[in-house]
């Protein structure tokens, strides 16, 4: 919970600056070209899925999915921070920024061992997209060899 706390405390942070483009110019006047920016619109991450269960596998095994996602909004989509609920769960992402239309990846890799049981595993994106913070899930059932 306080790493949630932590992120979504980062995000809001990071969206605060991100939509504080309003630069003086040197004539002590706002950039016009800033405030248009900030006003026509933001990008959007739109998921194939949201959820992915990986059903019944043996503790050891590695479960590798890939969680696509399409920019649906105005302007580019820049992931600032991708993390899971667990250690075991490691999450790679599309680093460039995902401009409208075209899509993006967030890789993400869980190693079941010692993860006997029922498994929901969270991974927190962090963005600039119209929604700043977003979830996706890894779920499924961990058995004993």
């Amino acid at each position: 919970m306080k790493k949630l706390s932590q992120v979504l405390f980062a995000s809001a942070l990071m969206f605060t600056a991100c939509n504080n483009n309003n630069k003086e110019n040197t004539n002590g006047n706002q950039d016009s070209t800033a405030v248009a920016t900030t006003q026509e619109g933001a990008g959007r991450m739109e998921f194939e899925e949201e959820a992915f269960n990986f059903g019944t596998i043996k503790e050891g095994e590695v479960v590798e999915h890939v969680f696509k996602f399409k920019n649906t909004g105005d302007f580019p989509v820049v992931l600032a921070q991708v993390s899971a609920s667990c250690g075991c769960t490691t999450p790679t992402y599309t680093s460039t920024p995902v401009k409208p239309g075209e899509s993006g990846e967030i890789s993400v890799k869980f190693d079941s061992n010692g993860q006997v049981g029922q498994q929901q595993k969270i991974i927190t994106i962090a963005s600039n997209a119209e929604k700043p913070v977003t979830t996706v899930q890894l779920k499924g059932e961990v058995v004993v060899n």
